[in-house]
């Protein structure tokens, strides 16, 4: 599939190259062909003084855009290195070929779901094609800015304060498309678009505070009573264990004495088993019975 983007966005930039040229690389005319007659001869005649106007340079990162007359000589821009122009018919428009990076200004934008928010964000291209980027636009940084600036809008625009604040990488692809698409007639490749920073207001940063501290408290106490929950079986179960087996009950008790006895030193706690009391109880008779019952 992007293979496919690739080559139609190719063959769009080949066709509107092509027809750019045909409008601009027509005939002169007798009276341009006579001046660059002229134009010539005067170079000859002064070639050991016009040989510095004539020669010009561009370094690797830039391009030359040759204008004859007002129209482009040629279907592709010179440079690097030397290339030849006539001094007096010819002029040239320098390209730069290096990306260029600009912030997209905060924009206050009104999400999907009603929230105002402010974005901004950055955006790197460069010139893919120097004749377009020429012929097509005045001014193509600038160009390029405001149309991030009203893509970055209509983007957002669509989506709600949760995917703004969680898609960063999606809004951005997104944004990269578009740009691309628009800009690819002005001779731009936009290669990488991010997403800043999103400011929120502050009533809406203190609501989600609270919103989320609230949910976090009621996590801990579903947490506290599931684990209330197990601690209440898990002594069912003891108890049901220790109730099957004398000796384990005295093992217990011993084993609550040592704990005792390592944390306070000065409590001596002594357990009475429940079985002794009952055999004085049964000898004691009903009054202690009765007596017992009352208390």
């Amino acid at each position: 599939m992007e293979m496919e983007d690739q080559m139609e966005s190719r063959r769009r930039q080949g066709t509107s190259k092509e027809d750019l040229i045909s409008e601009r690389t027509g005939s002169l005319g007798c009276c341009g062909w006579v001046i660059v007659i002229l134009s010539g001869l005067f170079t000859i005649c002064l070639f050991p003084f016009t040989i510095w106007f004539c020669l010009k340079i561009v370094q690797e990162y830039e391009r030359a855009v040759i204008f004859r007359l007002g129209r482009i000589t040629d279907r592709k821009a010179k440079g690097p290195g030397i290339f030849f122009i006539l001094p007096c018919t010819d002029s040239f428009v320098k390209v730069d070929l290096r990306a260029v990076s600009f912030n997209i200004p905060p924009q206050e934008i009104l999400t999907k779901d009603s929230v105002t928010v402010s974005v901004d964000g950055v955006v790197y291209f460069r010139v893919n094609d120097p004749i377009a980027s020429v012929a097509n636009v005045s001014n193509v940084n600038f160009a390029t800015c405001l149309l991030a600036q009203t893509t970055l809008r209509n983007v957002l625009g669509t989506k709600n304060l949760a995917e703004v604040l969680s898609d960063r990488v999606g809004i951005a692809h997104s944004m990269q498309a578009t740009l691309d698409e628009a800009t690819d007639n002005w001779g731009i490749k936009v290669e990488r678009v991010e997403i800043k920073d999103v400011q929120l207001p502050v009533q809406l940063q203190r609501a989600m505070a609270a919103e989320a501290e609230a949910a976090r408290e009621a996590r801990a106490k579903v947490i506290a009573a599931e684990g209330e929950m197990n601690a209440s079986r898990a002594l069912k179960e003891a108890s049901l264990v220790i109730a099957e087996s004398p000796s384990a009950r005295q093992l217990r008790y011993l084993q609550t004495l040592n704990t005792i006895a390592a944390e306070k030193n000065s409590t001596i706690i002594f357990p009475l088993p429940m079985d002794v009391m009952s055999h004085f109880m049964r000898k004691g008779g009903p009054d202690i019975y009765t007596y017992q019952h009352l208390c």
